[in-house]
């Protein structure tokens, strides 16, 4: 019988044919892989995810899969492996985006690539200890690591301030940072926020009032302590500057309130004879140093005074406002008015 010729090259073609199909087959797997975690976006929704010293890889990976929603787990699982996000994982406060893919992402997160966060210093500051909540509640610094800063001569000595008078570094706003900055950074925000608001204009203001920047804090931390609303302060600032002029002490009760550590609702009189260098019923000038953290509102209106009172006391509507007056008599007419309202208010109250 003949000999088939060819057999065995169709045989050696099919094999090849196998082979190069395998090839193939490897290729486009890898090539999937490749365009799956560097090219193809693995993110369902925005969202952030913060990383502490202390978080571990597993933490962040979880995470991501319950926050931003992953489309593919696996390979984000590979591109955590391929990238070694386990070893070069950094602290940070990090913005995942739906368009992300996953080999960004772990390199973000090896990079310490952040998002900057929003550090907004507002409302009532009276004390370190709520100014240091206010920061730790947005940045990664504990709070005792601000009240330290806070209380550090040497680190406030290189901004020009003291503890005593460090409230008058910060001005009230919001401030873009990274949510891994040191109270380093903190202060040195602060010290260009603090650089800026005093132009040349406020600088020539403050000299023509014979008042410090300073002194113009102090001032403007006792207005913080009378008002919120921002029409009056102008006038209660000129009330104290006239005052000063005149060498009155300023007996201001918010430095009452700030010698007893804002532990009273009410000042009462055995409270004006306490001893203290906050104590403005007892010493004349200004005290050591602000009160509170003023805002720019109150620095504003202490450059900008208004009125030749004296005295004021509240209004006897009780809308929050002020009655003022240029002297004692006429601010005895409105402290009796008020006092008389206020009784009135109480007599008609229903008894609990």
């Amino acid at each position: 019988m003949a000999k088939k010729k060819g057999g065995k090259k169709r045989g050696f073609g099919t094999v090849a044919g196998l082979l190069a199909a395998a090839v193939l087959a490897v290729i486009g797997w890898y090539a999937w892989n490749w365009a799956s975690d560097n090219r193809m976006a693995n993110f369902r929704r925005e969202a952030v995810i913060y990383v502490h010293p202390e978080t571990g890889v597993d933490e962040v990976y979880a995470a991501l899969i319950n926050e931003a929603g992953v489309k593919r787990p696996y390979s984000l699982d590979r591109a955590f492996r391929d990238k070694q996000v386990a070893t070069y994982l950094q602290p940070g406060r990090y913005e995942i985006k739906p368009e992300y893919t996953s080999v960004y992402v772990a390199r973000m997160l090896n990079n310490g690539w952040q998002s900057p966060a929003k550090l907004t210093l507002s409302g009532t500051l009276r004390k370190k200890e709520q100014l240091a909540s206010r920061i730790s509640a947005q940045l990664m610094i504990d709070s005792l690591d601000v009240i330290k800063a806070l209380e550090n001569s040497d680190l406030l000595s290189n901004y020009g301030f003291t503890p005593r008078d460090v409230f008058s570094l910060f001005i009230p706003d919001t401030y873009e940072m990274y949510w891994t900055a040191t109270m380093k950074d903190v202060l040195d925000k602060q010290k260009e926020a603090y650089d800026a608001f005093w132009t040349p204009e406020r600088l020539a203001k403050a000299k023509k009032l014979g008042l410090t920047q300073k002194q113009v804090s102090i001032v403007a931390s006792i207005v913080k302590g009378e008002t919120n609303y921002e029409p009056e302060m102008p006038k209660i600032a000129g009330v104290y500057l006239n005052r000063l002029r005149k060498g009155m002490r300023l007996q201001a009760d918010p430095t009452i309130a700030y010698m007893l550590d804002y532990e009273v609702n009410r000042i009462l009189n055995r409270h004006l004879s306490l001893e203290s260098p906050y104590n403005t019923y007892l010493h004349g000038g200004l005290p050591p140093g602000p009160i509170c953290v003023p805002t720019r509102a109150c620095l504003d209106a202490v450059l900008n005074p208004e009125g030749n009172f004296l005295y004021f006391c509240a209004n006897a509507n009780f809308d929050g406002t002020h009655r003022f007056a240029v002297n004692y008599t006429e601010h005895l007419r409105n402290a009796r008015e008020f006092q008389r309202a206020l009784n009135a208010r109480s007599t008609s109250s229903p008894a609990r």
